[in-house]
């Protein structure tokens, strides 16, 4: 930490590009080479593959949403969409498609983090550093998490901009990946001209449902989107994952309905919202979109490991926003351990296997940030926003302040 306030921000970002880059290569090289000696018939990249091959898929008008066991080892849970647009890395030979997979998923949420409003550069430093290692978790996984995360992050940084054309089409492209992105389209509540931002993102529903017929007929289109939804009816009932579903039945051993904790959840997620008043605030903006980030993992019930990437960027971005107190920290703390800490070597592999995962108190630190929110976004005034951003306020004082010192000094 000392060492980042003896650099400028300019090459503290630099150093975190090249970091992000060297970790995406890294990344595509170690699961390139390495031997998959549970599944030996398979490779460790067995993610891309799964990608890579439903564009081919796509193209021969073969079912995307059953088993290729001679091909990958599991399903692929993504829309006929994602199939068309991973044809930009399809084509090339595994080891380079891999490692720019991993550098889009690496560059886009870097940007999204570098251009969040109302935060400060340093704190955008520690936030892209407190996400290093779950980011690298996605990466090694060959998983679209980080990509989903910074499309939603830059989906709030263009709605505050009130660019509501690419607003609506990051945010609109997350669901076309992972279904869970429709629960960022409660950030356009927050925003005037709803209509404009329900006309746009109708707009690019159909873009981007109808974007397959540019290689496949419309009858065939239809039957893979009708076979796409009984595919993620069936995954429905498979898992709990790390979840609060998963924490509940671990700590609890009682039969948890999905539905109903799920619903609960949005519940308690939608009540802050009633407080209109708050909307005019750019502090309670910022904690809808740590709160969208965090819900959205730990109500999910395929959560796994590499999925917290997303969650661990709402708890980044709510803590160097928030005020700075002994429990905050203490929260953080706790996520940084137990989120990013607990599945490396790091953590004596019998407390990993017997405690951590059985218990799934990786998603512990994250459901605790996200009732903290809550508990936040109730006690911010409308009018207050000094309240979580007091420091900020300052540290914007500091730069002007700083900046007016080289102009005078020219």
């Amino acid at each position: 930490m000392s060492f980042l306030k003896k650099i400028t921000p300019q090459k503290a970002f630099l150093l975190i590009i090249v970091t992000y880059t060297l970790l995406a290569i890294a990344a595509g090289i170690q699961s390139y080479l390495v031997e998959n000696k549970s599944y030996p018939q398979y490779t460790c990249y067995n993610n891309y593959v799964i990608f890579k091959q439903s564009h081919f898929h796509l193209l021969n008008d073969n079912d995307l949403y059953v088993h290729y066991y001679d091909e990958h080892g599991d399903l692929f849970k993504y829309s006929p969409t994602f199939s068309l647009f991973f044809g930009a890395f399809a084509w090339l030979p595994d080891i380079i498609g891999l490692i720019l997979w991993n550098i889009l998923n690496g560059a886009v949420f870097f940007l999204a983090i570098y251009l969040l409003p109302s935060v400060d550069n340093r704190k955008k430093i520690f936030i892209l550093l407190l996400c290093l290692i779950e980011l690298m978790t996605a990466m090694q996984n060959e998983q679209s998490n980080a990509l989903v995360a910074g499309l939603i992050i830059l989906g709030f940084v263009m709605l505050e901009k009130r660019k509501y054309l690419p607003a609506t089409l990051f945010i609109m492209l997350t669901v076309y990946i992972k279904l869970f992105g429709l629960v960022a389209f409660a950030l356009f509540l927050l925003y005037p001209k709803k209509w404009k931002l329900a006309l746009y993102s109708a707009l690019w529903a159909i873009v981007l449902l109808a974007a397959p017929l540019l290689v496949t007929d419309f009858s065939q289109l239809k039957l893979q989107y009708a076979s796409w939804g009984n595919m993620l009816q069936n995954d429905h009932s498979a898992s709990l994952g790390i979840s609060v579903m998963g924490i509940i039945q671990s700590w609890f051993s009682i039969p948890v309905n999905k539905l109903i904790t799920v619903l609960t959840g949005a519940v308690l997620f939608c009540v802050p919202l009633v407080q209109f008043k708050k909307y005019s605030n750019e502090i309670f903006r910022l904690l809808v979109l740590s709160s969208v980030l965090i819900w959205v993992i730990i109500f999910n019930h395929k959560a796994e490991s590499s999925t917290f990437i997303i969650a661990m960027a709402g708890a980044a971005i709510w803590f160097f926003r928030a005020e700075k107190n002994y429990l905050n920290f203490s929260l953080i703390i706790l996520a940084f351990i137990l989120v990013s800490l607990s599945p490396t070597d790091i953590f004596p592999r019998s407390i990993r296997e017997n405690v951590v995962v059985p218990y799934a108190l990786k998603a512990l630190p994250c459901v605790l940030i996200w009732a903290k929110i809550l508990f936040d976004m109730f006690w911010l005034k409308p009018e207050n926003k000094s309240l979580i951003s007091s420091q900020f306020s300052k540290d914007q004082r500091q730069a002007t302040s700083d900046q007016q010192q080289v102009t005078n000094n020219k």
